[in-house]
């Protein structure tokens, strides 16, 4: 049994006795008044590199803008012209066209690919692996001269007669010709690239929708290929951005696109350099917004995968915004600290 005595006595024992220097503070503040600060390290090394790297960044800026042979007066002038426009609405039609065709012809493709029919799968294979192997210049150049191998293309009977033909050189033009090489070589690549992300997907998925009853052709529409997009994606936003640049490549069918307008430009005026920097400002241009559109696609299908999406650059600029702002009000705030009574 304690009685009050005892309690007095420990009680002035514990107040002539001084607390732990750990929990010492002036006025009472806390267990943290009297720990050393904590310093970050100091990276020496990175701050001299990227100070290295941004004197190197202004050179080669200072030397492309004061460079007179840029001549960027001729620049601004055609940077607008209707002929480089002209150009470009054919180049972006040219990129869609090709990359919504392959797509549609890669898929089937990818999916007989991974069928367990031999001939389904080895034709598959046999495609995929002719229009791999063969660059795409020569591809384009055996289209555009396809006529000397089949001057007329019928409609018919197989093996019998025909009841409609037509003459080759009439039917397939420039622009035509370059749709359809450009399609069936990005077809080999889509397949690949659709097949590399159905594989993706858990093969858990597959047998849970065999389990319900689910049949294939329903679970891989509704259940594979969704999954199979965060894979799918990022392959497809670089073989497009790969696509629009590679449409360059037409301009030797003379196809009016941005490459070919360009050049149609500068054969008049000789003004190679500017003409060109206007065709590769454009590029960039473009470019730039799918890259930016293949973010948000990017960040629309992890929405499955993971619970917070990874912040926008206009999230990212807000938080950065408000944490200037934080800054001086944490400077001018005055110091609040609570008045020490002794514990009374």
């Amino acid at each position: 049994m304690v009685s009050s005595s005892d309690i007095t006595v420990s009680s002035r024992v514990s107040a002539a006795v001084p607390p732990p220097r750990h929990l010492k503070g002036s006025g009472g503040q806390g267990p943290d008044d009297d720990l050393p600060r904590i310093v970050p390290r100091r990276h020496a090394g990175r701050w001299l590199t990227a100070a290295a790297a941004l004197l190197v960044f202004a050179m080669v800026v200072n030397s492309v803008v004061r460079n007179r042979a840029f001549q960027w007066d001729v620049v601004g002038r055609y940077f607008t012209t209707a002929a480089v426009l002209d150009g470009l609405v054919l180049t972006l039609w040219l990129t869609g066209v090709v990359m919504v065709l392959g797509f549609l012809l890669g898929t089937p493709l990818a999916v007989m690919r991974l069928s367990f029919n031999p001939v389904l799968r080895t034709l598959s294979w046999g495609y995929v692996w002719i229009f791999r192997s063969t660059p795409l210049l020569v591809q384009l150049l055996f289209w555009f001269n396809i006529g000397a191998l089949y001057p007329t293309l019928g409609l018919g009977i197989p093996f019998g007669p025909q009841f409609v033909t037509v003459t080759t050189v009439n039917l397939l033009g420039p622009t035509l010709t370059a749709v359809i090489g450009l399609t069936l070589h990005e077809a080999a690549y889509a397949a690949e690239v659709v097949r590399g992300g159905i594989l993706s997907v858990d093969s858990g998925q597959t047998e849970a929708a065999q389990a319900l009853g689910i049949g294939r052709r329903r679970t891989l529409r509704r259940i594979v290929i969704p999954q199979a997009m965060r894979s799918i994606v990022p392959t497809a936003g670089n073989m497009l951005i790969g696509t629009l640049k590679g449409t360059s490549i037409v301009s030797v069918l003379a196809v009016h696109d941005l490459l070919y307008s360009v050049q149609l430009v500068y054969n008049q005026t000789y003004q190679v350099i500017p003409l060109l920097m206007v065709a590769t400002l454009w590029y960039v241009a473009v470019t730039t917004v799918l890259s930016a559109g293949q973010f948000y696609v990017e960040r629309h299908y992890a929405r499955g995968s993971s619970r917070t999406l990874p912040p926008t650059p206009l999230q990212r600029l807000r938080v950065r915004l408000a944490a200037l702002r934080a800054r001086p009000a944490r400077a001018t705030a005055p110091d609040a600290r609570p008045a020490a009574d002794g514990g009374r």
